[in-house]
């Protein structure tokens, strides 16, 4: 059984955007949660991979970030991960940017969301986003986004909701998705967002969480419902901490 290795706490800090921002209490609750997750979470290497305590202890970091507000439950219950060394190809026909015509070219996947099966996740990709903060790319959230809107069993970048908090999503997310499809938005979600409503929710999760302070300014509607359904607010959180440097530099009388 996997767990985290020693040193856990250097390692968030340098590939968990939110770990500077998060009060000692939570990042507590971070590693506990991450800690849950890779001993209840079956890990695969691909390819003969050397996959290491530290890269699972990395993806699971992720997830934890994730599960602060979220909770545990539907996170552990996504089972395996499998890991690839780098990018992966899907080969095989699928339809085309056409009606009724095929389309066999390969398609390369940096991580890919299997109802009732794995989470696969390449690690060269994994790396490349958790080194990277505030470009809006995590794969590891995009992934586990695309595992939360199949709990109700239907891939429609809505997962399952309460009546009046599902009005208002659906409300805030047409009408972002529409100004993609129509290509009016402001260009924070990146263009991939426009692809389906389940690759929208995938990539709005993305940019909540790494651009948290710029989705809020900029789409306030859409922030909140990401917001209250993920129970957390980082970008609040980001404000807190900004609010405590500038107190911290301050002159003493």
């Amino acid at each position: 059984m996997r767990a985290l290795p020693a040193g856990v706490e250097a390692l968030y800090a340098r590939h968990v955007a939110e770990w500077a921002f998060l009060e000692p209490d939570e990042r507590d609750e971070l590693v506990a949660a991450a800690a849950a997750l890779v001993a209840r979470w079956r890990w695969e290497a691909a390819n003969h991979f050397d996959l290491t305590d530290e890269m699972c202890a990395v993806i699971a970091g992720q997830a934890a970030w994730m599960a602060l507000g979220l909770g545990l439950d539907d996170l552990a219950a996504i089972g395996t991960i499998v890991v690839h060394p780098a990018t992966m190809t899907s080969v095989g026909s699928r339809p085309g940017p056409v009606d009724g015509l095929l389309n066999d070219e390969p398609v390369y996947l940096h991580g890919e969301a299997h109802h009732h099966g794995p989470l696969l996740l390449a690690w060269d990709a994994v790396r490349r986003d958790t080194r990277r903060f505030g470009n809006g790319l995590n794969v590891v959230v995009h992934e586990i986004t695309h595992k939360l809107d199949m709990l109700d069993g239907i891939v429609d970048g809505t997962p399952p909701l309460a009546d009046e908090q599902r009005r208002r999503w659906i409300e805030a997310c047409t009408a972002e998705y529409q100004r993609l499809r129509d290509g009016t938005d402001d260009g924070l979600l990146r263009d991939y967002a426009a692809t389906d409503t389940g690759e929208f929710f995938a990539t709005a999760a993305e940019t909540f969480f790494d651009r948290p302070t710029e989705l809020a300014e900029r789409k306030p509607a859409l922030y909140g419902v990401l917001r209250d359904y993920f129970g957390a607010d980082p970008a609040a959180r980001r404000h807190r901490g900004a609010w405590q440097d500038r107190a911290c530099a301050q002159p003493s009388p």
